[in-house]
């Protein structure tokens, strides 16, 4: 634990200028945070050892020998890694992960030429594993001289369950939901002491049990996709009165367009109340909206960051987790706004908590902050708090709260097992799917929230955007195809004071969500943190685009067409219908746009994957 926490020391040292504006005392947290990462990595790494320590016990000095042996060979390796990102960190700008199976055949060729060049990260790595030699506590050779000694069998089993539990405990990284994992360490603020806080042994093991992203290759060069990626754009600004105003991201789960009566002509829907808001006047509903995800865990980096789901893995979990990110709670943070991300669930459930600090947001509130929590009567038994007591504490929050204010709330009612409060049974629509009643509850609980919330000193000054996380269960065949599954609502609302204006039928995405915000604040100054895959809604220079992924295959969204990527490099078109393409594709479809749009959409895929490769999304 000494040698990596000097480990953690030479880290800083060789990277001091990216904590230079970091205070000494967070730098200081940042050491004491990473002793938890320290002791899930040692025991990982050092599990071989314990488990052969409990399975042979080594009564003879010779034996000793060969464990010392091992303890020095598999710790130095563990050194090793740590020291070379001392230097290979200011190239990738995160931690090491799966480099050696993406980049391992280089480091093989360069080999010779990275060992000369840096010759002196040798000598820390030689002095710690020769102090690991010095203090192996052998035994002086006359207490080895006799026979191992034997004890009660009763004694070694609870010796054994011990060690197995705080083995197992160690590992995981406490009593937490999930094990840790290394986002977890950007859960301070600023996120980047989550640098410092991680070791590198950590996030390679962790790596190991990833699939490997295999690189992509379009486009022979950066410099060719980059015509066909095109860029962010932040437009106009909101009009008001020269307050900022607040924001409020609702995301609601599973409120899919599906069930919303506004968006389906007023037939069979289950959401009066949202209806009710999105035809309100100076309201505005973007009716072509889309998810990028299909599942709850990647709806938060496409909302908060603009990054789209294109991998089998979301980003939450995979390899790429620890890589530069910019969210809007860093970015409104700037500019003096308070952040916090709201959750009904479980903490650590789907790690929102820690993709909340990476996306900058200064607070995380979720079911261990409400009061009662678990023991709440307001708990529904299996996720969390129920939607309408939730969305109630969640104004009162918002009532205490320093202006202006940049709040992310996220429900969960609407989830499998679909239950409603006791209050609320026997008087919501039943449908035609289980879903239905919960749908109906969440749009009841938003009527509730706006009932309570219009009556607060900050509502008039509020900008309020409200989306669903995904689509889930469905029973209408318009909607069952690879672009349905992802139609979603976008609404956007701001009482007393009207929006700029924008085309309802612009195709939109959660990944606009970003540019939107800086766009109604009037943020230029921070469209370099946003990424090229969205753009402002009130662009009305473009008819907007949508990127999704089903299955093996990539879709992009635009207002005539929907292009789809298939695995073996082949593109197709569809015309675009709202949430329908239909099953076959154009049989001649028009070579030139067919180029168009399939290098769009390769250009986006390929920056997208490489880009995570390598750690620059914003290089």
């Amino acid at each position: 634990m000494l040698a990596y926490s000097l480990l953690r020391l030479g880290f800083y040292a060789f990277n001091s200028g990216i904590f230079r504006n970091v205070e000494t005392g967070k730098v200081l947290l940042a050491f004491g945070h990473g002793l938890r990462f320290d002791v899930a990595a040692l025991l990982w790494l050092n599990l071989p050892l314990v488990v052969l320590s409990v399975l042979i016990p080594v009564g003879a000095r010779r034996g000793q020998r060969w464990l010392r042996g091992l303890f020095v060979a598999v710790n130095a390796l563990g050194f090793s890694l740590n020291i070379v990102d001392w230097e290979y960190f200011a190239f990738i700008g995160r931690r090491l992960s799966n480099e050696f199976t993406t980049v391992g055949g280089d480091i093989r060729q360069q080999a010779g030429q990275l060992m000369t060049h840096y010759w002196y990260l040798f000598i820390p790595l030689g002095a710690l594993a020769y102090l690991l030699w010095r203090l192996w506590p052998m035994p002086p050779a006359d207490q080895m001289a006799g026979p191992c000694n034997r004890q009660p069998w009763a004694r070694r089993g609870a010796e054994l369950l011990m060690l197995v539990g705080a083995v197992v405990l160690g590992i995981r990284g406490g009593w937490q939901l999930k094990p840790l994992r290394p986002g977890a360490a950007f859960e301070q603020q600023p996120a980047v002491l989550g640098h410092l806080v991680l070791n590198s042994t950590f996030t390679v093991l962790k790596s190991l049990t990833g699939a490997r992203v295999e690189r992509i290759r379009y486009f022979p060069t950066d410099t060719a996709l980059r015509p066909a990626l095109g860029a962010p754009v932040v437009a106009s600004r909101l009009p008001g009165t020269g307050q900022r105003p607040n924001m409020v991201v609702l995301l609601l789960e599973s409120f899919a367009s599906e069930y919303t009566g506004v968006e389906n002509g007023g037939q069979g829907g289950y959401t009066p109340f949202f209806d009710s808001l999105a035809t309100a006047p100076g309201s505005l509903l973007m009716r072509e909206n889309y998810a990028n995800g299909r599942r709850s865990i990647e709806a938060l980096p496409a909302v908060l960051s603009g990054l789209p789901s294109l991998m089998n893995a979301p980003f939450i979990t995979s390899t790429f987790q620890t890589a530069e990110l910019h969210g809007l709670g860093e970015m409104l943070g700037r500019q003096g706004y308070a952040t916090a991300m709201y959750h009904a669930g479980t903490n650590g459930t789907m790690g929102f908590d820690m993709f909340a600090g990476i996306a900058g947001m200064q607070q995380y509130y979720g079911l261990s902050q409400y009061p009662g929590g678990a023991s709440s009567p307001d708990y529904d038994g299996h996720w969390g708090i129920f939607d309408a007591p939730y969305l109630q504490y969640f104004s009162r929050q918002l009532n205490t709260t320093k202006q202006p204010f940049f709040a992310t709330l996220f429900t969960l009612s609407a989830h499998d097992p679909f239950t409603v409060p006791a209050r609320y049974q026997g008087k919501l629509p039943a449908g035609t799917l289980p879903i239905h009643p919960t749908i109906a509850y969440t749009d009841a609980a938003l009527r509730e929230f706006f009932r309570t919330a219009s009556q607060a000193p900050w509502y008039q000054n509020t900008l309020f955007v409200l989306t669903a996380d995904h689509t889930s269960q469905t029973d209408r065949p318009g909607y069952d195809n690879p672009v349905g599954y992802h139609k979603t609502p976008l609404l956007l609302l701001r009482p007393g004071h009207a929006l700029p204006a924008a085309n309802p039928r612009r195709i939109t995405q959660h990944a606009d969500i970003p540019a939107t915000v800086l766009d109604v604040l009037g943020l230029r100054q921070q469209q370099q943190l946003l990424l090229p895959f969205g753009s402002s809604i009130f662009d009305t220079a473009s008819t907007g685009r949508a990127l999704l992924r089903d299955g093996e295959s990539f879709y992009l969204v635009h207002a005539d067409y929907v292009t789809e990527l298939k695995s073996d490099n082949s593109v197709q078109l569809y015309p675009y219908q709202t949430h329908f393409i239909p099953q076959e594709p154009l049989a001649n479809p028009d070579s030139a746009l067919l180029k168009q749009y399939g290098d769009e959409l390769r250009a986006s895929v390929q920056f997208y994957v490489n880009s995570l490769l390598d750690n620059r999304l914003y290089k």
